[in-house]
C-alpha cells in the first residue's frame, strides 16, 4: 500500500467533487473542442458545472428522478455532461459500449430497463426502432447532436438551457438532491456477449475513493492538459481520465481518432494521457523507425547508455527532440487494461518520458495499483493505492497465485446476480482472477489471467501473456496469441505451445527483405526460433500461424481468448 504524497480534496461523492472543485478551478478551461481546423471552442470548469445543474434539473422536470438512464456515443463533452447530470442527483447512469452491434445494444437496453438514453447521431435509427417496438422501458431519446427537439426526440443542448432557466426561476430539485454514496448509482456491463456479460454495480463511494487515491499519489494538477482517447463507457477512461481531470481542474481535449493520436498530442500540447499498451507500443516503434530512417538509431542507443544513471528530468533535457515528437510537454503517461512490453516501458523512460503501468478492473472502480514518480519498478503495476490492501492466495513455489484485494473501491456486487457475486467476493476480499506475485517491497507483478494459464502434464505453468510479450518484440509483429495444442506422442509434455502472429506486411518486407508469403513465414519463424533459444525446453514454441487479420478483442484491446481458439480450430 502506498503512502499519500500530495494534497487532495476530500470528497464524499461525485456531486460533492464538482461543487468543491468549482470554487477552486472555476475559471480554468475544462474542455477545448475543435470546431474546424485551427478553430476551437472552450468551456470553463464553472460553465461545465452550470451545464450539469441545468441538464439535471431538466431531467427531473421530465419525470426521470430515480430512473435508469443510458449514455452512448463517441468521446465528447456532451457525453460527460450527460453522465454527470444523471449520476449527481437524477438517477442511475448506464454507460453503454459504443462498439456494440445493434442486436447487442438492444439487448442491453432491455436488460438494464433504462427509461431514457443520451446518444450521438450514429445510433438514432436503432433507438427510434427500439422505442417503436416497445423494447424494455425506453421512452425518452435525447440527442447529443440536435440543436432543437424534433419528432419526439429531445436535444441535450436545448434541455441544458431549459434547465438553466428553471434554476434561475428557483427550481433546486437537482441542485439540492441528496446523494447516497453507498448505494448503486452506476451500472456497468462487463465485456462479452450480452447473455454472459455481468452488470457491475458501483457507488459514488467506490469511484470517489479511487479519485482521492489517484490524486494523492500522482503528480498531476490543474496545469495539465489531457487527451481523451479510450472509450468513456469503460471505467479506466471514466475514472482515470474524465473524472480525474474534473477533480484536478485539468483541461480536456478529445482525440480525432487512433491515427491522429500523435498529431493531437502535438496540437494540444498534451501533458497527461491514460491509454492501452498497443498505442504506446505503436508510438514507440514509430519513433525508432524515424530514427532508423535518419541513420541515427545507433547514435541514440549510445546516448541512452551514457545517460542511464541520470534522473528523469535530466534525461528529458538530453532527449528533448524525442519529447518534441509528442508535443514536447508530456509529463505522465499511464498504461492500463493489458500488459505493457517491458522493452517499450524501458524505452520511454530511457528518453525521460514518465510512462507508468496501472492495473485494475471494472469491479474495482478501477485502480488497484499504479506506478508513480516515487514508487516505480520496471514490469510492475506499482504498489496498491492508499485505500487498497492486496494479498496472494494459493501461492506456488515461485510466489505466484491469485491476486485478492480489499478496499472502499470494491464494487457492491453484480446486479441481480448473487451467485456470481459470491464467487468473487468473500469476507470483503475481491478475487481478481489474475495471477500475480508481490515482492518484498510491495510491488505487484501481474503474470496473467488465471483462466488463460496453460498447465502442462508435468505441472509446469505457461503464462500466455508473458510469451506474447516476447513475440511482440519481433520487428513487424503487431500482436500475437499463444495457445496450446495436444500432441499425440508419448512425450511427458504432450501439450505443446503454438503462436498465432499478426504481422505488418510492409514492415516485415522492409526489415527482412522478403516479398512472398512463404518468405515472410520463414523470416518470422526464424525470429521465433531465436526466442526459443532463450527459453527452457517446456516453454518453446513448436509452430506458428501468421496472418494480417487482427485478433478478436474487446473494446479495451483485451484478446478474447476463447473466441480466438475457436477461430484457430475452425482454420479461419
Amino acid at each position: 500500500m502506498q503512502k499519500r504524497l500530495y494534497k487532495y480534496t476530500k470528497i464524499t461523492d461525485i456531486k460533492d467533487m464538482l461543487n468543491k472543485t468549482k470554487n477552486e478551478f472555476g475559471n480554468n478551461i475544462a474542455y477545448k473542442i475543435k470546431i474546424s481546423e485551427g478553430k476551437y471552442k472552450t468551456f470553463t470548469h464553472s460553465e461545465v458545472r452550470d451545464m450539469v445543474d441545468g441538464l439535471g434539473t431538466a431531467l427531473i422536470d421530465m419525470g426521470l428522478k430515480g430512473k435508469k438512464i443510458a449514455v452512448i456515443g463517441e468521446n465528447r463533452y456532451e457525453w460527460q455532461i450527460a453522465y454527470l447530470s444523471v449520476v449527481c442527483g437524477t438517477g442511475m447512469v448506464v454507460p453503454l459500449d459504443k462498439s456494440l452491434p445493434e442486436n447487442e445494444l438492444i439487448s442491453l437496453i432491455e436488460r438494464s430497463q433504462v427509461e431514457a438514453i443520451f446518444y450521438s447521431k450514429k445510433y438514432e435509427q436503432t433507438l427510434k426502432n427500439a422505442v417503436c417496438n416497445g423494447i424494455g422501458k425506453l421512452k425518452h431519446l435525447i440527442s447529443m447532436d440536435l440543436k432543437i427537439h424534433q419528432e419526439g426526440i429531445y436535444s441535450e443542448i436545448e434541455l441544458i438551457e431549459k434547465g438553466k432557466k428553471l434554476v434561475k426561476q428557483g427550481n433546486r430539485k437537482f441542485i439540492d438532491a441528496k446523494i447516497n454514496a453507498e448505494e448503486m448509482s452506476i451500472m456497468l456491463f462487463t465485456s462479452g456477449t450480452t447473455s454472459t456479460s455481468k452488470v457491475v454495480a458501483l457507488s459514488h463511494k467506490n469511484i470517489c475513493s479511487n479519485l482521492m487515491d489517484i490524486a494523492s499519489i500522482l503528480d498531476i494538477s490543474d496545469k495539465d492538459v489531457m487527451l481523451s482517447f479510450l472509450p468513456l463507457h469503460h471505467v479506466f477512461e471514466c475514472t482515470v481520465g474524465f473524472l480525474t481531470a474534473l477533480y484536478k481542474g485539468m483541461e480536456v481535449t478529445f482525440c480525432d481518432g487512433i491515427k491522429h493520436i500523435v498529431e493531437n498530442m502535438n496540437e494540444y500540447k498534451i501533458t497527461y494521457m491514460a491509454c492501452v499498451p498497443a498505442i504506446y507500443e505503436s508510438i514507440y516503434r514509430n519513433i525508432l523507425r524515424k530514427l532508423q530512417k535518419e541513420n541515427r538509431l545507433d547514435e541514440i542507443k549510445e546516448k541512452i547508455e551514457k545517460c542511464k544513471n541520470l534522473s528523469m528530468e535530466e534525461k528529458k533535457k538530453e532527449f528533448q527532440e524525442i519529447h518534441e515528437m509528442l508535443g514536447g510537454k508530456v509529463r505522465l503517461l499511464i498504461s492500463g487494461a493489458a500488459s505493457l512490453n517491458k522493452e517499450v516501458e524501458q524505452g520511454y523512460r530511457d528518453f525521460g518520458i514518465n510512462l507508468v503501468q496501472g492495473y485494475g478492473l471494472t469491479e474495482t472502480s478501477p485502480v488497484i495499483g499504479i506506478g508513480t514518480k516515487h514508487n516505480y519498478k520496471l514490469g510492475s503495476i506499482g504498489k496498491c493505492v492508499p485505500s487498497v490492501e492486496a494479498k496472494i492466495e494459493d501461492k506456488n513455489e515461485e510466489g505466484i497465485g491469485e491476486l485478492v484485494v480489499k478496499g472502499p473501491n470494491i464494487m457492491l456486487g453484480y446486479y441481480q446476480n448473487e451467485e456470481a457475486t459470491n464467487e468473487v467476493l468473500k469476507d470483503g476480499w475481491f478475487y481478481t482472477g489474475d495471477l500475480a506475485r508481490i515482492d518484498e517491497e510491495g510491488y505487484i507483478f501481474i503474470c496473467g489471467r488465471k483462466k488463460s494459464v496453460i498447465v502442462l502434464k508435468n505441472g509446469k505453468n505457461i503464462f500466455p501473456e508473458e510469451m506474447e510479450g516476447l513475440i511482440n518484440r519481433i520487428e513487424g509483429v503487431k500482436e500475437s496469441f499463444i495457445f496450446a495444442k495436444a500432441n499425440t506422442t508419448d512425450d511427458e509434455n504432450d501439450i505443446k505451445i503454438y503462436a498465432k502472429i499478426v504481422y505488418d506486411r510492409k514492415i516485415v518486407e522492409e526489415a527482412y527483405k522478403v516479398h512472398t508469403d512463404t518468405e515472410i513465414y520463414n523470416s518470422l519463424n526464424n525470429q521465433v526460433k531465436q526466442i526459443n533459444q532463450t527459453l527452457p525446453l517446456y516453454k518453446r514454441i513448436r509452430g506458428i500461424i501468421i496472418t494480417e487479420k487482427p485478433l478478436i478483442k474487446t473494446t479495451t484491446s483485451k484478446i478474447k481468448r476463447q473466441e480466438e481458439i475457436k477461430t484457430i480450430k475452425n482454420g479461419i
